[in-house]
């Protein structure tokens, strides 16, 4: 029986592609799985890198395909196919049937529209040039927009979200974090956001620059407004942990009983702790983090703040800077570069753990979140397609594994 993962991402996802661009009077020239988004039992959502020949002239497109979204089939610019037996709901970008913000805010005459009307990039000449800094299909986008007088981040994301999202935005600027100021919105699920000042702090990280100590981020995180207690709970990575063993154990059958019992230890160690009430970030790690000659001068993406436990944020900034040094290094630098990756994961925990209960963490529990974040992150090679992903699948598990029982940190720590 063919499962919808393997309907959008194996060789049947060609007919289904074919059929869509035929339909709007293209010809599929080639194609590539970019993004899977797979829910097991749920729904499945697929990003494509396609080649499009239109009345002879060639392009790159990304393509979208989503089945289990009865609403999908419904909303303009979609094309919905079947198989005989599961409906698959096509489009191509920006014509995502769950951001109905996302066509506005890719085409140049409205963003300039939009920017006049925000009082920004009225002296511009010319139509402000675009460019897509993320898209997860379904989920959200962000677009770059520069003119001659503005430069500004227009995030989009399901019209059910954005009032919360600017909220959130607004209350952490007000309390003087250096977040992306909110320009304005949109019930549609456009939110314009301000520039921030730096470069992310992982390109620091990668060649060794000055990065923020430890105590920097706890400074940081201390800065969060009491007020972020009084938002919506949103679930930690840990907390999910559940999830994303379904999620791996759906994509690699062969990993589905280790990633179950990871997750089960990963719950049993939360467990004992039970919801927290300090104000969090909800998703700390190194790309959400700008840095001006070493210094933070901007925090991205807040969209997850609120009540929780310090020691989830602390685990996530540990958990991906771990996580870059699981890649397989092709030479003696990359072999490098890998260790001190995984030393300075175990640097900042050691010292998140030092700065005591509070402010820092308990290492039992910092090591149990780690490794509910490495599950989390062990769903990545699947959903971005990289070679040999099941490989790189297992190399996080046994990441996972090395984290809940201390040997990771441990080994990290005795190398240092």
């Amino acid at each position: 029986m063919t499962t919808h993962l393997d309907l959008l991402t194996g060789e049947s996802a060609a007919e289904l592609l074919d059929a869509a661009v035929a339909t709007a009077g293209g010809e599929l020239v080639d194609w590539r799985v970019r993004q899977v988004d797979h829910r097991p039992g749920s729904t499945t959502t697929v990003a494509y890198r396609a080649t499009v020949r239109w009345d002879g002239v060639t392009r790159c497109e990304t393509l979208g395909a989503s089945v289990g979204r009865s609403r999908d089939g419904t909303k303009p610019g979609v094309v919905t196919l079947t198989d005989g037996d599961a409906t698959v709901a096509v489009w191509r970008f920006p014509d995502d049937p769950a951001l109905p913000a996302l066509p506005a805010a890719f085409d140049p005459v409205r963003v300039e529209e939009l920017l006049e009307g925000l009082g920004v990039g009225h002296q511009a000449r010319a139509h402000p040039e675009l460019g897509v800094r993320a898209y997860r299909p379904t989920r959200r986008a962000v677009i770059e927009a520069r003119a001659a007088a503005a430069r500004v981040f227009l995030k989009v994301l399901r019209p059910r979200k954005v009032a919360d999202l600017h909220r959130r935005h607004e209350l952490l600027s007000d309390a003087g974090l250096p977040v992306p100021r909110p320009l304005g919105w949109s019930d549609e699920g456009l939110l314009v956001l301000s520039p921030l000042r730096g470069t992310e702090m992982r390109a620091a990280v990668r060649d060794g620059a000055r990065i923020p100590s430890p105590d920097e981020v706890l400074d940081l995180l201390d800065r969060l407004p009491d007020e972020v207690r009084d938002l919506p709970r949103r679930p930690a990575w840990s907390e999910s942990a559940e999830h994303y063993a379904g999620v791996i154990g759906a994509a690699l059958p062969a990993e589905a009983g280790r990633a179950a019992d990871l997750a089960g230890a990963v719950g049993a160690r939360l467990a004992e702790r039970g919801p927290g009430t300090d104000p969090t970030h909800g998703d700390l790690y190194e790309s959400q983090i700008m840095l001006t000659d070493g210094r933070i001068t901007g925090l991205l993406d807040v969209d997850s703040a609120g009540p929780g436990h310090r020691a989830d944020d602390l685990a996530c900034l540990v958990a991906h800077l771990d996580v870059l040094s699981l890649t397989r290094p092709k030479d003696a630098a990359q072999a490098e570069q890998a260790s001190r990756m995984r030393r300075l994961a175990a640097d900042y925990a050691t010292a998140f753990v030092a700065a005591g209960d509070g402010r820092g963490a308990d290492r039992a529990d910092l090591c149990a979140r780690v490794a509910g974040v490495l599950l989390s992150l062990a769903t990545g090679p699947h959903r971005v397609q990289e070679r040999d992903w099941q490989t790189a699948t297992s190399r996080r598990l046994d990441a996972v594994a090395g984290w809940l029982d201390g040997s990771r940190l441990a080994a990290a720590v005795g190398t240092a």
